[in-house]
């Protein structure tokens, strides 16, 4: 699918509802300017990890984001200011 930058500004929903790839020209000097993908439902982060996820220690595979984010916070607070919990 190709559109051009007219087209675009004219329609911005062109951009929200892709489904496949746009190529974005400049029809001026017919050259393709850029290519928007468009936005995916899945994470592609768990999508990729699949092929590594063995790699991944067992004790880790369960723990969320959140739960890394705060102890890793903890760890920094407790070095900086040598607070303890």
């Amino acid at each position: 699918m190709q559109a051009g930058l007219a087209e675009i500004q004219k329609n911005i929903a062109i951009l929200t509802t892709l489904t496949e790839p746009l190529q974005i020209v400049d029809k001026c000097r017919k050259q393709i300017i850029a290519t928007v993908y468009p936005r995916l439902a899945a994470h592609n982060a768990q999508r990729l990890a699949g092929k590594y996820r063995q790699r991944i220690p067992t004790a880790l595979r369960a723990v969320s984001f959140e739960e890394v984010r705060e102890a890793a916070l903890l760890a920094a607070m407790k070095e900086k200011y040598d607070v303890a919990n």
